[in-house]
């Protein structure tokens, strides 16, 4: 209850308390892999995420997954709170990425928590938070060619990526086959080396330039 109350200090104001929801306040581990929500289904319950990482994921009738965001500690879920403001189904799915840590609120508690003002500018202010996010991300979906964005994925991780192409592939939105040929193409060009599961970064400056190409004088 007090790491609960730490991370997330307007629940301090909220009614009913943390204290009196009992056992709906016990934290519950799941572990990575575990899908807490689905696309067009009702909303069980709001996550607040105690340790761990939630994706947040569109798919689309193709089954192709389109990451929108990722929520971690002491963070609120943008589609949860939109599913329980408008009484609508989920509009995205979300997967642990990792063993997490969460406590998942009934639905009738969370919308009473937001007559409290310190929890509901909290919630308003994620969704100015998350626009930008979405925003961002359309930018990029719409005007970015897919070997910028997956030089832009490659990058700001270290030189070591433990990640499959098919982790790649859900992040972009594309399939894992255009993924696979774009690794093999910086493989050649000497920007990075491969084994199963696993990407290093040979070249970042390199891959710095595909996302940042120099404009062309006229």
């Amino acid at each position: 209850m007090a790491e609960l109350l730490t991370l997330y200090p307007s629940l301090a104001q909220v009614e009913p308390s943390l204290v009196s929801l009992g056992t709906a306040a016990i934290p519950m581990q799941v572990p990575l892999g575990t899908v807490l929500f689905e696309e067009n289904k009702p909303c069980q319950g709001f996550p607040m995420v105690l340790s761990g990482e939630v994706r947040v994921s569109r798919r689309s009738g193709e089954g192709r997954s389109l990451e929108l965001y990722r929520v971690l500690a002491g963070e609120l879920c943008l589609v949860s709170s939109a599913c329980l403001f408008s009484n609508e189904p989920m509009s995205a799915y979300g997967v642990a990425t990792k063993d997490t840590e969460l406590v998942l609120i009934p639905p009738p508690i969370f919308l009473k928590w937001l007559e409290a003002p310190a929890f509901r500018n909290e919630v308003l202010g994620l969704f100015a938070l998350r626009m930008a996010d979405l925003t961002s991300l359309i930018d990029s979906v719409a005007f970015h060619k897919l070997d910028q964005r997956l030089a832009a994925a490659l990058l700001g991780h270290g030189n070591q990526l433990n990640k499959t192409h098919q982790d790649l592939a859900n992040e972009l939105g594309t399939v894992r086959e255009v993924v696979t040929r774009l690794l093999r193409r910086f493989e050649r060009e000497g920007w990075i080396s491969q084994s199963r599961e696993h990407i290093n970064i040979v070249d970042a400056a390199a891959l710095r330039a595909i996302c940042n190409p120099e404009p062309i004088l006229s």
